[in-house]
């Protein structure tokens, strides 16, 4: 099978790697670039554990190939902290308890930074519908909205 090189950027650092064509996006970011946040859960789209911004637009990763990446700025739920600060979505996320197992967590983090950046003080129903592509099967989903409006709370429209 041929190979294709590419090169992203993954959170703000270059890499040039070699996939084949058939190699997703999760699976580049994964085992490729050790980018381990993104999970793969269903493989289909579904559950959303694998949600990173790709050129700023919410994907779930393991929809697209890599190759389609080449040349992306890549944001993934490791690059939402500063030097290792906790933001205030995920020091929510940790407070209001909106996680568990964490295995959706990633993806919930990443869908709900970028609902945020687009809507700072949304209602509950706005929050409930901007995470419907994310399935959590540990939470009931209360705590994870809890978090998300406690966030836009705080942040009081300061992003």
């Amino acid at each position: 099978m041929s190979e294709h090189d590419i090169s992203i950027t993954v959170n703000g650092e270059q890499h040039e790697l070699t996939v084949e064509p058939r190699t997703l996006l999760v699976s580049a970011l994964r085992d490729e670039l050790g980018y381990t946040g993104a999970n793969v859960g269903c493989e289909t789209g579904r559950c959303g554990a694998c949600t990173v911004r790709v050129d700023g637009e919410t994907i779930k990763s393991c929809t697209r190939l890599a190759v389609q990446a080449d040349g992306s700025e890549i944001e993934t739920v490791e690059g939402l902290s500063d030097n290792g600060d906790l933001t205030t979505l995920q020091e929510q996320f940790q407070e209001q308890h909106g996680l568990q197992c964490g295995y959706c967590t990633p993806g919930m983090l990443m869908t709900a930074d970028t609902f945020l950046r687009e809507n700072d003080n949304p209602t509950r129903e706005e929050i409930r519908e901007a995470i419907e592509g994310n399935l959590c099967r540990c939470t009931g989903y209360q705590n994870i909205v809890d978090a998300i409006e406690a966030t836009a709370d705080q942040l009081g429209g300061q992003r």
